[in-house]
């Protein structure tokens, strides 16, 4: 195995003598192209680089490597150029060369500062030439790219010990007493570190007056967008121990792989940039989670340790576990009888969901994990065209807002997928179900945002671009804390970067149905967008948009009911009134109103991408959307089609 390992590193560190110079031709064409976009740094902006890394091996095929790192740092680029978009990631792959990517800027920039900060970062990559990773961060963004990894949940996790937590403490001590001093700021601290996992965007600036001569202290915390709460939670909890020990130190940072916490006796953002905090402490003592943070931090390492010892147990059992021939890698491939015995036998206590492609089962597998089996009907004609699609297009996509695909089995007649179980399960059963009423509007705002955030990255943030085709309230899924899922890829597909649409036979429901797309086929990510703003007005209204029984004032429709309110200035006369007034903001609601006529426009050109929609919701700041065109108001009968290509 030694001598295994060393002739690994002798040809990671070996490069192809005769092909030396056209490579590094071809490296300098590379880098100059990663730094052209670097902007000149304004003399009052201080923008510290707190860590630089670069990965001790290099890359096995030099041309390929570094012609997708340069893609997905150009995708990062284009996401962060964006108004209110503070987070990107990015994968490229081609000929075995794998680029994971991601780039966070701190959501007190301006764009442009944001830009300017990711072209710094950008820039110091050229230091680590053709190493097969490298990790930059500053005080205002963070850079990461790697080539290798393995993926736990949402979030990719780097096996490697460069994520170590860190904290950088300033020189210079505060001229507050230090029992004062400390005491204020561990307050501070111990609080965002509580409010930042329950906010949407995993984001928090607060401040805190030092009451002994009118001074403030300022602090922000931050974590990796598409990873989990906990996993946040987990985070900022060691980032916390770690920062109490820069007090009394005027400034400290603290550095871990998924979050960054900050914090200083002197303003580096504006004061009308803080976060309201207060809602998210309800729910426990701040002082509490400060009194466990060892503890939670000890915790944190077993469990890391537990996942890696698991995921070790199962990388060897994978082994012996059949694929299908079909080229089905990168999931897991169940037996029909391992899935029968977990279902009961597909009985009826365990089934979670029905619909037109056959039923949904609650199982326990490998140990009691609880898992959710998708149970193709074999006489339903496109059941082997939608089963190869899901797998195929979906086993490589990772998202906090994206159901994820565990497994599979396809034995003779049997069609059967393994997704991770959402607790809650379908929207439709909080807005016009069982549990009608039961969403406050917050959740359902939070909802709205996940949706948005889901479809922008099959959009935008993958290395392929993903159209859902059948974007609908019954395929949203909630998990336990009430965050959305995108589910059922079946319908779903591929938009080559060259094309601007692709003519297809019509796929989907009516009603959630673009009529540019019903009409003539023409599919675009803008179809998408459209049953998203359908989605998005049933989720304000409680009311299903093929209810022919709504009772609004001339029509039976929900798009044609919410025009007619918002071309009479009543936008509020939708929203459910199961909601109680003194739990929305007006604006707010308003707002998401607006968003959602602007993604039902007729013309797809009209319309937002989801990465607008995104930017525009999170935007603190009005809409200004301009006049608005009616839109076209289709029959919305309950037809659904599935002959589609």
């Amino acid at each position: 195995m030694a001598d295994f390992n060393m002739k690994i590193k002798a040809r990671r560190s070996s490069t192809s003598l005769h092909m030396s110079s056209w490579i590094f031709g071809m490296v300098l064409i590379v880098l100059k192209l990663m730094a052209k976009q670097v902007a000149a740094q304004s003399g009052d902006w201080n923008n510290t680089l707190l860590r630089k890394y670069c990965r001790s091996y290099n890359a096995m095929n030099e041309v390929f490597y570094l012609r997708n790192l340069n893609s997905t740092l150009s995708s990062l680029r284009r996401q962060l150029s964006n108004p209110q978009v503070y987070y990107a990631n990015a994968q490229s792959m081609s000929n075995d060369e794998f680029v994971y990517s991601f780039a966070m800027c701190r959501e007190y920039l301006s764009t442009s500062k944001c830009l300017a900060c990711f072209d710094s970062a950008v820039n110091e990559t050229k230091a680590c030439w053709i190493a097969d990773g490298g990790n930059m961060i500053y005080d205002d963004c963070s850079l990461r790219y790697e080539n290798f990894g393995q993926i736990f949940g949402d979030t990719k996790v780097i096996l490697d010990n460069d994520a170590t937590p860190t904290a950088v403490c300033g020189n210079e001590l505060s001229s507050q007493p230090p029992t004062i001093f400390n005491k204020i700021l561990q307050e501070l601290l111990s609080d965002i570190q509580v409010a930042t996992p329950k906010t949407a965007n995993f984001y928090v600036a607060s401040t805190r007056n030092v009451s002994n001569n009118n001074s403030t202290v300022y602090a922000i915390a931050q974590c990796v967008k598409n990873t989990s709460q906990s996993i946040c939670q987990s985070c900022l909890n060691t980032a916390y121990n770690n920062l109490r020990g820069c007090l009394p130190s005027k400034d400290g940072r603290a550095i871990d792989f998924f979050c960054f916490m900050r914090y200083s006796d002197t303003s580096f953002f504006h004061s009308n940039q803080t976060t309201n905090i207060i809602p998210f402490l309800s729910q426990g003592s701040p002082r509490e989670y400060g009194m466990i943070g060892g503890l939670s931090s000890a915790v944190g390492l077993f469990l890391l340790v537990l996942v890696l010892l698991l995921w070790y147990r199962q990388q060897k059992k994978s082994k012996t576990v059949r694929e299908d021939e079909s080229g089905l890698q990168g999931t897991r491939g169940y037996s029909y009888q391992e899935l029968r015995l977990a279902t009961r036998n597909f009985g009826e206590e365990c089934i979670v969901g029905k619909g037109g492609f056959g039923e949904v089962f609650k199982a326990s597998i490998d140990d009691d994990n609880v898992v959710a089996v998708k149970r193709l009907h074999v006489g339903f004609g496109r059941a082997k065209f939608e089963f190869d699609n899901e797998v195929k297009l979906i086993r490589n996509v990772q998202h906090r807002n994206l159901v994820r695909l565990l497994g599979w089995c396809m034995e003779g007649a049997e069609l059967l997928l393994v997704f991770e179980y959402m607790a809650h399960g379908s929207l439709n059963n909080f807005l016009w179900g069982e549990k009608k009423g039961t969403l406050n509007w917050e959740k359902r705002f939070n909802i709205i945002l996940g949706v948005a955030r889901g479809l922008a990255h099959l959009h935008s943030e993958f290395h392929v671009k993903i159209i859902h085709r059948d974007i609908k309230s019954d395929n949203i899924l909630l998990d336990d804390d009430f965050q959305p899922k995108i589910a059922d890829f079946g319908l779903a597909r591929f938009q080559p970067e060259d094309q601007t649409h692709v003519s297809t036979k019509l796929a989907g429901t009516l009603g959630y149905m673009a009529p540019d797309y019903a009409t003539n086929g023409h599919l675009s990510e803008k179809v998408d967008t459209y049953s998203f703003g359908v989605v998005c007005l049933e989720i304000i209204s409680g009311r299903r948009c093929t209810d022919e029984n709504f009772s609004g004032p001339d029509t039976p429709h929900l798009l044609e009911h919410a025009w007619q309110l918002y071309e009479k200035g009543m936008h509020l006369e939708l929203i459910d009134d199961t909601i109680r007034k003194e739990e929305h903001n007006e604006a707010n609601v308003m707002k998401a109103i607006e968003i959602a006529l602007m993604c039902t426009q007729s013309k797809a050109t009209l319309r937002p991408t989801m990465s607008e929609v995104v930017s525009l919701l999170l935007s603190r700041q009005s809409m200004g959307l301009g006049q608005l065109v009616k839109p076209t108001f289709m029959d919305s009968r309950r037809v659904f089609y599935r002959s589609a290509n």
